[in-house]
This record gives structure tokens, C-alpha cells and sequence, in this order.
């Protein structure tokens, strides 16, 4: 069993359609999405529109969650939620159906668990603490508390951009593989910090089933970001598109 696994695509088609080729070059069994698929200041409608055709299994980040509770008509909200309201203007009655019936978390198979952030929460980094100063790997015991008493030989998480597997004291395998469409963000929660993977390539991860356990390849694949920054730049969002052409930030990225 290969599964191809993506996640936070934030409305970037180009790099997913980069990533999708690249899938059908190595093969795989079956493709799972964990979410922040549409989120930003890119092609949120199409992006939108390609993964509802796609036979893959979807499931609900963070953004899905925010971009369904936004009141479009309250004041400042560009100002304030850009990127999910963005996200919710371009989106009609049939998108906003399909991401209401997504889950943040799924149980693939008896020892396969999909899930957006942790297996409780989509806003909790897995393998990364934030601290007042810095952002560093979580600690085996932060691993193992933020897993909870899930039972799996494997959990797929995405939210933190950054591609990474640890090994958990249990033996669980946890696979983030990084985000397709944004290398590069900022955030406040629970203090300020830059995620920067320093490099413009998509992310994304095939996990096979090999004897007793999973093996996992983390990937990085080219693709034209230059189309993606240009129009982070007409939607008035700079800092996207330094995060698009660099994978580092500047400024602030919501």
C-alpha cells in the first residue's frame, strides 16, 4: 500500500498540479488531502473545483473551519481574516457544501489515522512547540501527550507547513508532509513566530507499507511560482508572494 499524502494546498493549482504529476510519475495506491486546501489570496475557486473531481479523501484543516464561520458582512474582516475572507468571496454554494462535509480527522484503516493538526485539535502543531523566542521540535513527550491514546501504526498530520516524520516513543510513525502551496508563514499563536522552509518547491509525502512497518519519502517538486506570486501581488498580499518565491518571510503572512 502507497499513499500520497498532501496538505495545505492554499489554493495554489500550480503546485498542486505539479505535485499531482508527480504522483502519477512514482505511483500510488490511493491520494489523501489533510486540509487548508483553499485559504488565501490565490485560486481559491479553481483550486476548489479541482479537488471536488479528485477520488481522493479529503479532510477539513483549520481554514475549511474558519472560512465556514466567517460573517462575510462584518466590518474589517479583509483587514482582519484576509485570507479566509478572500477565500470565502470566491467560493459559491457547492464549494462551501463540499468543505462542510469534510472531517478534521479520519481513521484511513485499523492502523492509519489522518488528521489536519493533532488527533484532538486542527490548531495544535504535532511536532513543533512554539516558545516565547522560538519555534524547535517537540520533545518526545510532547509528542506522545499531543497523540493522546490514539492506537496506530501511523498518523498523517499536516498545519505547520513544515515536512517532517518522528518516530514516536510508542513506535508510531507521525508524517507531516508539508504544505503544497505556501513555504513560508508567520503567526501569533501563542507567540510570534516565522515557519520558513526556505525553498519556492511544493511538499508532499508518499508513505508505503513495507513488512512489519511504514517507510516514508519526503519530496520537494519544481513548479512556476512566478504566475502565484504575481497574483498574490494584485490581491494586495506582498508578503505571499515573497513566501512563494523564497519560501522565507518578510512582513506579516496571516
Amino acid at each position: 500500500m502507497r499513499i500520497a499524502i498532501v496538505s495545505d494546498i492554499h489554493g495554489n493549482l500550480p503546485a498542486l498540479q505539479a505535485v499531482v504529476r508527480d504522483i502519477a510519475r512514482r505511483g500510488a495506491d490511493r491520494v489523501v488531502n489533510l486540509g487548508d486546501s483553499v485559504s488565501g489570496p490565490l485560486l481559491v475557486h479553481d483550486t476548489a473545483q479541482y479537488l471536488m473531481a479528485q477520488d481522493w479523501l479529503h479532510l477539513a484543516g483549520n481554514h475549511e473551519r474558519q472560512v465556514l464561520a466567517l460573517d462575510p458582512a462584518a466590518p474589517d474582516i479583509m483587514r482582519t481574516q484576509p485570507s479566509d475572507a478572500y477565500a470565502r468571496a470566491q467560493l459559491g454554494e457547492a464549494e462551501l457544501a463540499w468543505m462542510a462535509a469534510l472531517r478534521p480527522s479520519v481513521r484511513l484503516s485499523p492502523e492509519v489515522l489522518l488528521c489536519h493538526g493533532t488527533p484532538a485539535s486542527d490548531i495544535t502543531y504535532f511536532l513543533d512547540t512554539v516558545m516565547p523566542d522560538h519555534m524547535r521540535l517537540a520533545t518526545a513527550a510532547e509528542v506522545s501527550e499531543r497523540m493522546g491514546a490514539v492506537d496506530a501504526q501511523l498518523i498523517a498530520c499536516g498545519h505547520t507547513h513544515i515536512p517532517r516524520a518522528v518516530r514516536a516513543q510508542n513506535g508510531t510513525l507521525i508524517v507531516n508532509p508539508g504544505s503544497v502551496g505556501l513555504q513560508a508563514y508567520d503567526d501569533d499563536r501563542p507567540y510570534f513566530h516565522n515557519v520558513e522552509n526556505g525553498s519556492p518547491d511544493a511538499r508532499y509525502a508518499i508513505v508505503e507499507k513495507v513488512g512489519e512497518g511504514w517507510t516514508v519519502e519526503l519530496i520537494a517538486v519544481p513548479y512556476d511560482f512566478e504566475p502565484m506570486a504575481q497574483l498574490a501581488l494584485r490581491n494586495g498580499r506582498p508578503e505571499w508572494a515573497h513566501a512563494l518565491r523564497t519560501g522565507y518571510m518578510t512582513g506579516h503572512l496571516e
